[in-house]
């Protein structure tokens, strides 16, 4: 199944709905009502996944379906929002392609290099990307896989870690290099946390679609020129690894998002360094799940 949040364009509240995305025709089923009336909440897709887990949101999408109480959304009536908003975490790993390592001479880390970024960095599949004007002018692009963790876990063993994940999704790592690099006392939060700079969607694929995470291709176009186009066979530390890591430290909540890392072909390490303009259009692709299509203003 693929998962979206949405608002509905006549909706002057733009109130966050949660839906099923049908790729073929781009209309969604909007499974709202069933979610409240299976939890008896406000619904949006970190509340969901927290109240009734993957399973339980998976179940009652099935359940809406086969029954067919509410007609699908044609594309013209909804806008797509990212598809998880306000998570407790956004968990990112760094260095985790060798191509990547490889590109800039760096050594392949032994173990996941975790930073952060905000929740209020996430954006949708096709918002704008705000440029940090005064502040930056070396702003660049990184396409990953993201992993969508769907319950609560806590020092979770790599072999069990696939059943803690609910789905993955597209993410863009936009990156402010000179904060990230040379300022900031050489902690990289302040030049990956900025705002805006988590553009994610356009779905959350849900992780039983996914047979084996570490056999999709994955690229980055910028203005329609390729820019990154690898797969994440490189990756140096598995999905599942990362996920059984980050919960050694932290206890890893529903609705959680874990970037993976990006593979090589990003501005900094070009000859000569290319960075973001105003105008520039970055399109972010993992194979089946979808493609992230955000403009920078």
């Amino acid at each position: 199944m693929r998962f979206v949040q949405f608002r509905l364009l006549d909706d002057s509240e733009g109130t966050i709905r949660v839906g099923v995305y049908n790729k073929d025709n781009g209309n969604v089923l909007d499974l709202t009502n069933a979610l409240q009336q299976a939890n008896a909440g406000p619904i949006n897709m970190v509340n969901a996944l927290a109240k009734l887990g993957g399973q339980g949101v998976m179940h009652t999408a099935a359940s809406s379906m086969e029954m067919q109480l509410n007609q699908d959304l044609d594309k013209s009536k909804y806008q797509l929002l990212a598809p998880i908003t306000s998570p407790d975490k956004v968990a990112c790993i760094g260095m985790n392609y060798k191509d990547h390592c490889q590109e800039q001479n760096a050594p392949i880390p032994l173990e996941p290099l975790v930073f952060s970024k905000f929740p209020s960095c996430i954006i949708g599949p096709f918002d704008t990307i705000p440029y940090p004007a005064g502040l930056s002018e070396e702003l660049d692009w990184e396409a990953e896989l993201a992993v969508v963790i769907g319950k609560k876990g806590k020092n979770i063993d790599a072999s069990l870690a696939k059943d803690y994940i609910f789905g993955y999704t597209v993410a863009h790592d936009v990156t402010a290099r000179d904060w990230q690099l040379k300022k900031n006392g050489g902690q990289w939060l302040l030049g990956k946390a900025m705002d805006g700079f988590c553009p994610i969607g356009p779905c959350i694929l849900t992780a039983d679609e996914v047979p084996d995470p570490h056999k999709l291709a994955i690229s980055c176009r910028v203005n329609g020129q390729v820019k990154q186009n690898s797969t994440t066979a490189q990756l140096v530390h598995g999905v599942y690894d990362c996920v059984a890591w980050l919960s050694k430290f932290c206890t890893l909540l529903p609705g959680d998002i874990i970037l993976t890392g990006t593979p090589p072909g990003v501005g900094v390490f070009a000859k000569p360094p290319r960075f973001l303009k105003s105008g520039d259009v970055v399109e972010c692709e993992v194979e089946n799940i979808g493609i992230i299509r955000n403009a920078v203003i």
